[in-house]
């Protein structure tokens, strides 16, 4: 039996559990502020990740316009912030 350390045990842990979509939403919640702006933070209700898509959530028409028109920036930057290429596809809801 090979020994890990404890990061390594956690994030091989991660990658197979079913948390690991709520713990990837949480790393988006936690960046969205920075990369999108106050603005559309504060209009955007609700931020899912489920098998690598980023689900964004809101009520206002024309943000949501925005949004859709900038689904490709908005998937670059949020694997930039955080540093891992985590987001493969946007969905504006």
């Amino acid at each position: 039996m090979g020994q890990y350390s404890m990061g390594d045990a956690i994030r091989q842990y991660l990658q197979q559990s079913r948390l690991r979509g709520d713990i990837q939403a949480l790393q988006v919640a936690d960046v969205w502020e920075k990369v999108m702006g106050k603005t559309i933070a504060r209009y955007t209700e609700n931020l899912k990740v489920i098998h690598r898509t980023l689900y964004i959530t809101t009520n206002v028409a024309p943000l949501k316009q925005e949004l859709i028109y900038q689904k490709e920036q908005i998937k670059q930057r949020v694997n930039e912030a955080l540093g891992e290429k985590l987001i493969d596809q946007v969905v504006v809801q």
